[in-house]
């Protein structure tokens, strides 16, 4: 029997003779939380276990960096004070590329991404260049820095509302904020990157009305062993703040007068059983 030509392709049609594309690549906005692997979610996890590259923060502890793949490329764009390994828009060009290679890019943000961590800046880069982003929320400083310190954030009798603000702007200058709103009574304020503006942040809002006597806490590498907190006033923010060298928190309310003072985080009975097993250590 005569053998059949193969069929031509019909007009207008493209036949693909190379190789299959390159799948597309995601980029994972994690947030890293405050330094305690043991705070670090379950979808954290899960998502740094399959990383191809690991771009981190300065502030992300290397125990969180160890869960992530041996094989995994780790890029530190650590960001200090008037020091700046990379540029922000270096960074989003990098996700970008990466992803765009086919690869699963993590973004390991100390924190949570959406506060203060420039997170809603890597988002549009990646959906101005077609690039999937997802988001997954970490615990904020300010959450394990009030837990450690048995200080709640908001509380019925003395805090019925907790704001967030950063200490500086983005020039580096004092913050524009409405300090009036912020000096109202049972109200916690929250600043963050505020170590350097401490005195003209106190004065800020002891001219706007707020109590000199105001309880006030700064907590220094919040969650991590070398935890440190000293509980003191508004008017003595900016002397206490001075002693403060690493990263830290400042915190402004009435509900602090509960803070515990002192080094490393309070440890309950049973976490201290659970860490004597090893878990996660």
């Amino acid at each position: 029997m005569p053998q059949r030509e193969p069929a031509k392709p019909k007009s207008g049609l493209v036949v693909l003779t190379a190789g299959r594309a390159r799948p597309a690549g995601v980029v994972w906005l994690v947030g890293a939380g405050p330094g305690d692997p043991e705070l670090l979610t379950l979808k954290a996890l899960k998502a740094l276990s399959a990383a191809d590259v690991v771009v981190h923060d300065g502030l992300v502890s290397d125990e969180v960096l160890d869960l992530a793949p041996v094989k995994a490329r780790r890029i530190s764009v650590a960001k200090r004070k008037s020091r700046h390994s990379y540029a922000q828009d270096e960074i989003n060009r990098m996700l970008v590329a990466f992803a765009l290679e086919g690869l699963t890019v993590v973004r390991l943000k100390g924190g949570d991404p959406f506060i203060f961590g420039r997170g809603g800046e890597e988002l549009e880069a990646c959906r101005e260049a077609g690039v999937d982003c997802r988001i997954v929320p970490g615990v904020t400083a300010a959450l394990a820095a009030s837990a450690d310190a048995g200080a709640p954030l908001t509380h019925r009798g003395a805090a019925q509302a907790v704001t967030f603000v950063t200490g500086h702007a983005a020039s580096g200058a004092e913050p524009d904020l409405d300090w009036e709103s912020l000096a109202k009574p049972n109200h916690t304020v929250v600043i963050y990157m505020g170590l350097s503006t401490a005195a003209g942040i106190a004065a800020r809002l002891i001219g706007a009305g707020r109590q000199g006597s105001t309880p006030a806490l700064i907590v220094e590498n919040a969650s991590r062993a070398d935890e440190r907190r000293i509980v003191t006033t508004l008017a003595g923010l900016a002397d206490a703040a001075a002693q403060v060298s690493g990263p830290a928190l400042l915190i402004v309310g009435e509900a602090m007068a509960l803070a515990h003072a002192g080094v490393g985080p309070i440890v309950s009975e049973f976490e201290a059983q659970g860490r004597g097993r090893g878990v996660m250590s």
